[in-house]
């Protein structure tokens, strides 16, 4: 549990150094308490500096119980690492049987506090406060975050308990479980950071290089971020991804027993510990293992990690692995940097300019998609930028071409029945194993569909619990995830998906999409979207009664921190790369337009749709 605050004047939490001599006093009278009445929400303290630390008080003597409420709520807030403090706040047998990691529920606004008079009599011994909110979201013990909805309400019971020196107390003797904190002191506390797995369920990448997938928690910002990554990471997945991701660690393998805290050295070399589990691992295997850890903590510290090393439980040296040579052996994100941004001109042809630069002409693609015989709507190209495919103008058909000077087109590798252009086919998306992804929106026989390699018999993609028609469709460069806009009724939605994948008993591969849940639930309109990092996407979309707007959004429904992008007016389409080096591209009522980092739009064309990246 924690306490957002409102504008009703409640105290913040002690700021360690900047706010010390008002914090000695924090909940022993630096501000009159209340007697009696209801207790309200506790006013959100802004993000601290990386380098200053909050913490709370101990309850002060004779407190009363209101007192003893918000104090519990404001130290869950604070920087302690084990919540002793907040347990001061308890009986001795509650905070027992307290668990604060088992979940983190993230209200709006609250937790609004309460007495309940029913009952509670400070006669009868004991009294009750409920908490109340609006729930955003709930953190899992395994730091899985995901959005929330509905009316969060329990309840705190109060007793009178005698402490060693045999006064008696008020203390929280019944609370519900985990943490309950406001969206505010939430952001404050925790941060997000992805920790890395391997795909266990895809061919890999064209040249055999193992695909890292980004799987995000969120942790406590400054209590030890790095050894709690580490202890996640050895762990394993989350229970969302582990059906489709593995992990290098052997099973049980965890830091040696006795290692509290992991720190680098002055030459920001990691240096870890393991148990008995890991000793009889081979050179390859200990290199995955320290490139998990290597990508997963290469932004928790202020210099960065440059160097991993794993010991064996007899203090020995298993394996080091420098951050400049991990992604010889692992590649997170695009297997390559994209050497073009691609769009359909005025023409209806496939145009290309270069990525990095600025003041380009844009150019035909080589082979038959930039020759303009076929009108194009849409189109993808492959990951290597060898191949590419288009959606013809009505979209009912959908060609595969090689990108090299005389090219042939050939015939259409698939054809949709959709009687109205509305109703043909979606943007394609191509995944990292050179896969071709479609859907089809003929009302008659709507369907998520796959061509292995972008040819051959298409393969139909099952969506169980899926409730509505796909729009759109973006496949991560893991090529474990899947990015879907669904429309049901009047209402579009934005929802992320496992891609799972068998050999059927007749020997044919099967893929499925499953657990679908909803990444950007305040937008009731989604226009666009593209994958716009290992575990962000770029949507365009409008809340209700709201103007339309682009923001960037977790793959968990999570809003990442940092500035959104530059408003843009009238967007149609959007396009991202996975590396958040290269500039956004937009479909606008201004043409085609771009947007590098730190700049604002600009024009490329003034006729062109449909942008897209490599995938």
């Amino acid at each position: 549990m924690g306490a957002d605050r409102d504008r009703g004047g409640r105290r913040r939490p002690v700021r360690l150094v900047t706010y010390g001599v008002c914090g000695a006093v924090l909940l022993t009278g630096c501000a009159s308490m209340p007697d009696g009445g209801d207790l309200r929400g506790v006013e959100a303290s802004q993000r601290p500096d990386p380098q200053v630390r909050v913490f709370a008080m101990p309850p002060r003597e004779n407190a009363q119980p209101e007192e003893i409420v918000q104090g519990f709520l404001e130290a869950l807030t604070s920087d302690d690492p084990g919540f002793e403090t907040a347990r001061k706040y308890l009986t001795g047998e509650a905070s027992k049987e307290w668990r604060p990691n088992q979940s983190t529920t993230v209200l709006a606004d609250g937790p609004n506090t309460a007495a309940e008079h029913s009952g509670s009599r400070e006669a009868t011994g004991d009294y009750v406060y409920s908490l109340t909110g609006t729930r955003v979201a709930k953190v899992d013990s395994q730091f899985a975050y995901e959005p929330a909805a509905g009316t969060y309400n329990e309840l705190v019971h109060l007793a009178k308990y005698k402490e060693k020196d045999g006064s008696r107390q008020w203390r929280i003797d019944e609370l519900p479980q985990g943490l309950v904190m406001g969206k505010s002191d939430f952001q404050r506390n925790y941060l997000s950071v992805n920790k890395y797995y391997f795909a266990s369920n895809t061919s890999g990448r064209s040249d055999d290089q193992l695909g890292a997938v980004a799987d995000p928690v969120y942790v406590r910002e400054q209590v030890d971020p790095v050894t709690q990554m580490v202890r996640s990471v050895l762990k394993g997945p989350t229970s969302w991804l582990k059906p489709v991701v593995r992990s290098s660690f052997p099973t049980g393998t965890a830091l040696k027993k006795g290692v509290k805290t992991l720190a680098p050295d002055d030459q920001n070399r990691l240096t870890v510990p393991l148990n008995d589990k890991a000793d009889r691992i081979g050179q390859s295997v200990c290199t995955e293992m320290a490139a998990q850890l290597l990508f997963t903590l290469e932004d928790l510290t202020p210099t960065g990690i440059d160097e991993v090393v794993l010991q064996r439980s007899d203090g020995t040296q298993s394996c080091a692995l420098r951050a400049s040579k991990a992604e010889i052996y692992v590649a997170h994100g695009p297997a390559k940097r994209a050497e073009y941004e691609y769009f359909i001109d005025g023409e209806k042809r496939l145009v290309r300019i270069a990525s990095t630069g600025s003041e380009q002409e844009p150019e035909p693609v080589p082979g038959a998609l930039g020759d303009g015989d076929k009108a194009l709507r849409s189109a993808a190209v492959s990951r290597d930028e060898d191949t590419a495919a288009g959606v013809s103008l009505d979209g009912r058909s959908l060609y595969v071409g090689s990108l090299a000077s005389g090219g042939s087109l050939g015939e259409p590798v698939l054809r949709s029945k959709a009687k109205s252009e509305d109703d043909g086919l979606t943007t394609p998306s191509w995944d990292a194993s050179g896969d071709l992804w479609v859907a089809d929106r003929d009302p008659k026989s709507s369907k998520l569909l796959l061509l292995t390699k972008g040819a051959g018999e298409p393969l139909v993609v099952t969506t169980p619990g899926l409730e509505g028609r796909i729009e759109a469709v973006r496949v991560a460069a893991d090529g474990v995830r899947i990015a879907l806009i669904v429309r049901k009724d009047d209402r579009t939605t934005l929802l992320m998906g496992r891609i799972e994948r068998q050999s059927g008993s007749d020997g044919k591969p099967s893929v499925s999409i499953h657990e679908l849940r909803s990444v950007a639930p305040q937008l009731e309109e989604v226009t666009a979207m593209s994958w716009a990092g290992d575990s962000r996407l770029v949507v365009v979309g409008r809340e209700a009664r709201v103007v339309q707007q682009i923001q960037y959004v977790q793959v968990d429904g999570s809003t990442p921190v940092g500035p959104a992008p530059a408003a843009l007016t009238g967007v149609k389409e959007i396009a991202a790369s996975e590396d958040e080096r290269l500039p956004l591209v937009a479909h606008s009522e201004d043409g085609i337009v771009r947007l590098s980092s730190g700049s604002q739009w600009q024009t490329v064309v003034k006729t062109g749709m449909a942008p897209v990246y490599p995938g």
